[in-house]
């Protein structure tokens, strides 16, 4: 059963309350060279995944589902209120995954919202 809750716009907020939420979101999409199977490349990013999530208190799921062994695409968001410290925290989870030896980063999208 869901409940439904009054949403509350930014512009009815009354004056002094001008906290704005930041939307951090990054879209990798990885080679997995290691990966020989579907069941490597499951472990693979189910390990990545919860290491992300532990280490960076990050949302990280995998997107566009690819049958493909050694390919995978994987999506990561974050909620702040202040821009500069999502986009580091988001820099600084790019420098790691660029550090890891078990993936290769084909094609890394940011964005803030």
């Amino acid at each position: 059963m869901f409940c439904q809750l009054p949403i509350t716009s930014y512009q009815s907020l009354p004056s002094g309350h001008e906290e704005f939420m930041v939307i951090g979101l990054l879209r990798m999409e990885l080679h997995l060279p290691m990966a020989l199977s579907l069941k490597d490349k499951r472990s693979i990013l189910k390990s990545l995944k919860d290491q992300l999530h532990g280490r960076f208190n990050i949302a990280v799921a995998e997107i566009e589902t690819n049958q493909k062994w050694q390919r995978a695409s994987i999506g990561v968001a974050m909620l702040g209120t202040d821009r500069r410290y999502v986009d580091g925290a988001l820099s600084h989870v790019l420098e790691w995954m660029r550090a890891q030896r078990s993936i290769e980063l084909i094609r890394v999208e940011q964005e803030l919202l």
